[in-house]
């Protein structure tokens, strides 16, 4: 315990998945709140990070509220902003054709992004909980011809009630097959995310923990930067699956419950 505890020295800020790893489906998991009472009666804070870039700020709080949890609205990060930053960065004036449903078009045109059905610049790939045939159609004919492409995250599958479905690395590998390219992605585990949150809180990675329950997301992204992490087995990674990888945290418990006996 005490390595644990000593690895988590300078941690000010734990970098927290959300579904999976402080709610699973609509209820709060065991420990989440006094997770969170821990961290702030030891000086420490938090961010919520989520891939799932068909969620946006106000519909992230709005789930955490029914469940009794007030998440003040800079607590909320999405994968959607980290490529809208990237959007910013490297294609500032650019057109932008966005697989992506409202919530993903309400952040990007708030960001000043131009959106386009034609002759785009670059195709952003979210998560489409919309989409249609003739989208895809037009993105593959767009990518083919030589328009940029980004995708907001690599998840293969979203848990949702009752199983999954598929996610935007699944549409990933569609876009792949057809077109014989692969997008830049921008979401954890990379290293645009790592950057758009110590930008954020204006800190140094050595200042960060990452939590989470996905191995190749939340766990690699700390792996990947050499920065703590802890896995919690309350989402969808199994502790036989976590003995059978080569991706190891620098703490794994049952849930986000059990972290606070490390602070």
């Amino acid at each position: 315990m005490k390595a644990e505890k000593d690895i988590l020295k300078k941690t000010r800020y734990f970098v927290i998945d959300m579904d999976g790893t402080f709610y699973l489906g609509d209820k709060l998991l065991p420990g989440a709140l006094s997770f969170i009472e821990k961290l702030s009666a030891t000086g420490r804070d938090y961010l919520f990070f989520t891939n799932n870039s068909s969620h946006s700020v106000e519909s992230c709080r709005k789930k955490l509220a029914a469940m009794g949890f007030a998440a003040p609205e800079n607590k909320i990060v999405i994968s959607s902003h980290v490529a809208a930053e990237y959007l910013d960065r490297n294609f500032a004036g650019k057109s932008v054709y966005l697989l992506g449903n409202r919530e993903l078009y309400d952040c990007f045109t708030a960001r000043g992004i131009r959106l386009t059905a034609d002759s785009p610049d670059a195709v952003v790939l979210g998560f489409d909980t919309e989409l249609t045939y003739e989208r895809i159609k037009k993105a593959a004919n767009f990518i083919s011809d030589g328009a940029a492409f980004i995708a907001t995250h690599p998840d293969v599958n979203c848990p949702v009630q009752g199983g999954f479905m598929p996610d935007v690395g699944s549409m990933i590998e569609l876009f792949a097959a057809s077109t014989g390219k692969r997008p830049k992605v921008v979401g954890k585990p990379m290293t645009e995310t790592v950057d758009y949150i110590t930008g954020m809180l204006n800190c140094g990675r050595d200042e960060l923990a990452f939590v989470g329950d996905r191995l190749e997301t939340d766990i690699a992204i700390a792996v990947n930067h050499k920065i703590p992490s802890a896995l919690v087995f309350s989402g969808v990674t199994s502790p036989e699956q976590y003995d059978a990888s080569r991706l190891k945290s620098s703490i794994a418990v049952e849930g986000i419950g059990a972290l606070a006996a490390y602070l």
